[in-house]
């Protein structure tokens, strides 16, 4: 049996995704290059996060997009359960307010008949209340959707990289592509800021940048990637009005609309909104004033009430990779051989990643032709770290026991320990990738609470300065110095210059 190396550009949800389905077969070496510190720092970090049922995909003209969107919405419901992944299933109310908008949410009901998609129905407003106590009341009705789920996004990708890694994948981070190289029509490898790997087989999943890499392999030079930026809202989780079911506005042409969801961690979040940049505005993820108003105003059509802003805790922009008229680019190429294209991946690419990576490993078998051969002792199942803040007081008391570091809280807000800080700078170091503070809080939600990390942020920089054995000042809080220097050496400065 031949084996292939393959590597994968991009840790986000969908190269994670699909490093992990090839990672069940002898076939595959796979590597994966991230020009990030960490996996799942690009588009995959801040989203809906909503596993979506899938009865907005229309199945004639996006047919790809809509049969991956339903095929994976399913394989979630596995997967979260294999890795640990936090995740709830509470379905969605697509809310309408007039005729027009009963008439524009009724059309999904044919979408979700062609795409399989089971349960979804009208409720009228004498029994929407029951569905959603925190409605709108001057809401007409909505479209019920019943599989809708919602899933921590950073902690899916992480959960999944760890499971590659048990399995064989290797990550690299902080590695940037800069050429495909291409030999007798095949590819060979790829070059990068930090040196070259060889591969038989390049997988592109750079998401925001895709089309970058398409374009080095000399393939799809009419494809081109816009950035879509979205706004949120994030409230405290003391707030009074927090919605039981995912809300959401009717879509339109260029979005599904404003949500309004409570997050797996218990956080009221409005968002996004839809607004197309440049093409060379790839890292513009400000906020905006006209933003917040909408989404205020947005929010306030489908709850009973807004909760106070002094309630925002956060207010964040992502970017989404919108492709050329909304369709997916997925191939694998016989010229050059071996370069396999998943570009353009926006919503729902969340969703479907499980399924995108199935079908990435159908593609690439039939199309160069691997005769496939499954692994006899590929790891299914992953734990995630142990958290204090949900366990009973009798627990927590035997953990303390074993390991005193779980009493020893450091994030007040999330109540996160020392030990589940420790633990996540292992697991860090463990997979390949940089420790940081972010990855901290990406593991553990230390830093996600009332105060942003104000009180705690100081006390993980400390912790991962003694594990990693560095000054303070060299702790990387995002891609920066916690610090630019030891600023005791201008004590020490001042005196020596008196004696």
């Amino acid at each position: 049996m031949k084996r292939y190396k393959v590597v994968i550009i991009g840790a986000g949800i969908v190269g994670i995704s699909i490093a992990r389905v090839l990672s069940m077969y002898e076939n595959f070496d796979i590597s994966i290059v991230e020009m990030e510190p960490d996996v799942g720092w690009g588009v995959s970090k801040a989203n809906t996060s909503i596993i979506h049922p899938c009865h907005e995909e229309d199945p004639e003209k996006y047919p790809l997009r809509a049969r991956l969107c339903r095929e994976g919405n399913s394989i979630w419901m596995n997967w979260v359960k294999e890795l640990d992944i936090p995740a709830r299933w509470p379905g969605e109310l697509m809310v309408f307010y007039s005729s027009e908008d009963e008439q524009e949410a009724k059309k999904y009901i044919s979408f979700a008949i062609k795409n399989d998609v089971p349960g979804v129905r009208i409720i009228y407003r004498d029994e929407l209340t029951s569905y959603e106590p925190n409605i709108n009341p001057e809401a007409e009705g909505a479209l019920y959707a019943p599989t809708a789920g919602t899933i921590s996004p950073f902690e899916a990708v992480i959960a999944i990289a760890e499971n590659a890694i048990e399995n064989g994948v290797k990550i690299f981070v902080e590695t940037r592509v800069i050429n495909i190289r291409i030999r007798n029509h095949s590819v060979i490898g790829i070059d990068t800021n930090r040196g070259s790997i060889d591969a038989n087989i390049v997988i592109n999943a750079a998401g925001l940048y895709a089309d970058y890499i398409s374009h080095m392999a000399g393939v799809a030079h009419e494809f081109y990637i816009k950035p879509r930026r979205g706004e949120y809202i994030v409230f405290d989780e003391d707030v009074d009005v927090k919605p039981i079911k995912i809300l959401h506005t009717t879509p339109t042409p260029i979005t599904k609309g404003v949500y309004a969801i409570t997050t797996v961690h218990g956080n009221l979040m409005i968002g996004p909104t839809a607004e197309d940049l440049s093409i060379d505005a790839r890292e513009s993820k400000a906020t905006t004033e006209d933003g917040f108003s909408y989404l205020i105003r947005e929010g306030g059509r489908l709850l009973k009430r807004i909760p106070p802003t002094l309630k925002i805790i956060r207010r964040f922009a992502s970017l989404r990779p919108e492709p050329p008229y909304g369709n997916w680019l997925i191939d694998a190429y016989m010229e050059p051989w071996g370069f396999v294209n998943v570009a353009g991946i926006r919503s729902p690419g969340l969703t479907a990643a499980p399924a995108i990576a199935k079908y990435v490993l159908k593609l690439i078998a039939e199309r160069y032709d691997i005769n496939l051969v499954e692994k006899s002792s590929w790891i299914r199942y992953r734990k995630g770290i142990k958290s204090i803040r949900s366990i009973d007081i009798e627990k927590l008391d035997e953990l303390i026991r074993r390991n005193s570091g779980y009493g020893k809280i450091v994030c007040y807000c999330k109540t996160v320990s020392e030990a589940e800080i420790l633990e996540a700078i292992d697991r860090i170091i463990k997979i390949g990738a940089k420790p940081t503070v972010d990855g901290i809080k990406f593991r553990t939600t230390a830093g996600f609470g009332k105060c942003q990390g104000l009180f705690c942020r100081w006390r993980i920089a400390l912790l991962l300065s003694k594990r990693l054995g560095i000054p303070l000042y060299s702790v990387t809080i995002k891609k920066s110095q916690y610090g630019l220097g030891d600023i005791k050496i201008l004590l020490r400065n001042k005196m020596v210059s008196k004696t």
